[in-house]
C-alpha cells in the first residue's frame, strides 16, 4: 500500500522555541492516521506545514510522491482540511457558504451535489438557515462538508471534536468513520482524547513537546490484553492480600498507594468483579484503561495529570 504523505526529518522553530523537531513518519493509503498529543505538543503546526500555511525550518515533506515546496497546488488541489476551527460566513446559509467555497476552488458543483454533500454530513435539513443560527458542532460538520466539496482524496482534520457536546462528538466521529470506510478517503486526524482516537484510527503517531514518542498500527497499541484494571476497596491491603492468594495473583501489578492495579485482558474483568464479591472484597471503584493510556500520560503530561476522555487538566 502507498504511502500518501511521508515526512522527513521535519523542524519548525519559532526564535526560541522548538515547536517541531526532527518528526518523521508515514501515513498510508485508505489510513484514519491517529495523531495524538497534549495541547501544545506541535500536532496544529505540523499540520499547518503539511498544508503549506507555515514553512518549515528544515526536514522534507511529500505528499502523493510530490514535493509539497515544488509542486503546492497539484497536491493541494488533491487535499482538504479544516484546522482548528472552521472559518465559514455566519450571515450566509449552509448552502450558500458551500456554493461559495465550491467555485473558490474552482469546482463545478449543481445544486444536486451540494446538498448531497451536507445530506453527508447531516445538514441537508438546515441547508438555507444562515449558518449564525447553527451549534457548534453544526458549524464543524459545514466546514468538513466545505473540506470536501472537490472530492479530495485526502482529509485533514484538526482536533474536530474540540467545544463539542457528547452528540457533537458522535456525529464527527461516524463522519470520519464513513469517509473511511465508504468514501475510501485517507484521513489524518488529531485529537489530544486517546479515547476518540482510539475509536476511529487504523494507526497511531503520539508526539510530545514536538517530538515523535511512539508510531504504530492501532490494533496493537490499543491491545485489549494490554488492559489495566485499578480498583480501590473499603481496605485495600487486605484486598491485595486475598487476591494474592487467589487466581489472579498471576495479573497483580506492584502495589499502588492508593489503588491496587491488575494487567489482563478486557475480557476478563466480569470474572475479575466476581471473585471479588466472592472474596467479599467491599469495591468503591473499578476503571479499566489501557496500559497505553497509562504510558500516555506518563510521556505526554508532565507533572499534570491528564483525564484523557475530557482532556480536562486535573
Amino acid at each position: 500500500m502507498r504511502d500518501i504523505v511521508s515526512v522527513t526529518g521535519l523542524t519548525k522553530q519559532f526564535d526560541r522555541l522548538t515547536a517541531v523537531e526532527d518528526l518523521s513518519f508515514s501515513v498510508r493509503e485508505g489510513d484514519v492516521y491517529g495523531f495524538l498529543g497534549q495541547n501544545g505538543a506541535g500536532k496544529s503546526t505540523t499540520l499547518r506545514m503539511l498544508l503549506t500555511l507555515i514553512a518549515p525550518s528544515a526536514g522534507k515533506i511529500h505528499i502523493f510522491g510530490e514535493d509539497i515546496a515544488v509542486n503546492r497546488n497539484k497536491v493541494l488541489g488533491k487535499v482538504g482540511a479544516v484546522i482548528e476551527k472552521p472559518d465559514v460566513y455566519k450571515y450566509l446559509s449552509a448552502y450558500e457558504n458551500l456554493q461559495l467555497f465550491a467555485k473558490l476552488s474552482g469546482c463545478r458543483a449543481n445544486e444536486k451535489i451540494l446538498m448531497d454533500q451536507l445530506a453527508m454530513v447531516g445538514l441537508d435539513a438546515r441547508a438555507r438557515d444562515k449558518v449564525k443560527t447553527f451549534s457548534q458542532g453544526m458549524k464543524q460538520r459545514l466546514g468538513i462538508a466545505i473540506a470536501l466539496v472537490h472530492d479530495p482524496e485526502l482529509i485533514i482534520l484538526d482536533e474536530p471534536t474540540n467545544g463539542l457536546d457528547p452528540q457533537g462528538i458522535a456525529d464527527i466521529r461516524n463522519l470520519i468513520l464513513y469517509l473511511s470506510r465508504e468514501r475510501k478517503k485517507t484521513v489524518i486526524v488529531s485529537s489530544h482524547l486517546l479515547s476518540e482516537i482510539e475509536q476511529v484510527a487504523t494507526r497511531v503517531l503520539i508526539i510530545d513537546k514536538g517530538k515523535k514518542v511512539i508510531e504504530g498500527n492501532a490494533s496493537e497499541l490499543f491491545d485489549p490484553s494490554q488492559t489495566i484494571v485499578e480498583i480501590t476497596t473499603t481496605n485495600n491491603e487486605r484486598a491485595f492480600l486475598l487476591l494474592q492468594q487467589s487466581v489472579w495473583k498471576e495479573y497483580l501489578q506492584p502495589r499502588a498507594a492508593l489503588s491496587i492495579r491488575l494487567k489482563l485482558d478486557r475480557k476478563q474483568i466480569t470474572a475479575l468483579h466476581h471473585s471479588l464479591v466472592s472474596m467479599d472484597i467491599e469495591l468503591e471503584s473499578l476503571q479499566p484503561r489501557h496500559s497505553l493510556e497509562d504510558y500516555f500520560l506518563q510521556v505526554t503530561s508532565g507533572n499534570q495529570h491528564v483525564d484523557t476522555y475530557t482532556g480536562r487538566t486535573l
